[in-house]
């Protein structure tokens, strides 16, 4: 269903019910490890995810690793916001 490599590559379906039918047609949520090495991180002002995970991995697009560092956020935008200005996040060191 996702690509290989994907970190979704290993989230299971939803089971069909007794009678075959399948009452959510999507994936259960991927387990998510505990994230070695970290970096402590104080949010400025102006900050966005994207440039942070650009800063400390070369790619934008890596910043569901921010995401996942930090679980007491739900939404990724929550992380970076004027009133989280002074806080401090973590940040997965990156892959060697």
């Amino acid at each position: 269903m996702f690509k290989k490599g994907s970190r979704y590559e290993k989230a299971r379906t939803f089971d069909p019910d007794a009678d075959g039918s399948v009452v959510l047609n999507g994936v259960r949520p991927r387990k998510i490890g505990k994230a070695t090495g970290m970096v402590m991180h104080t949010v400025k002002a102006g900050e966005r995810i994207d440039l942070l995970a650009h800063h400390y991995y070369n790619d934008d697009r890596l910043w569901w690793r921010i995401v996942d560092a930090n679980p007491e956020f739900f939404y990724g935008g929550n992380i970076i916001t004027k009133e989280m200005e002074g806080s401090v996040i973590m940040i997965p060191k990156a892959k060697e």
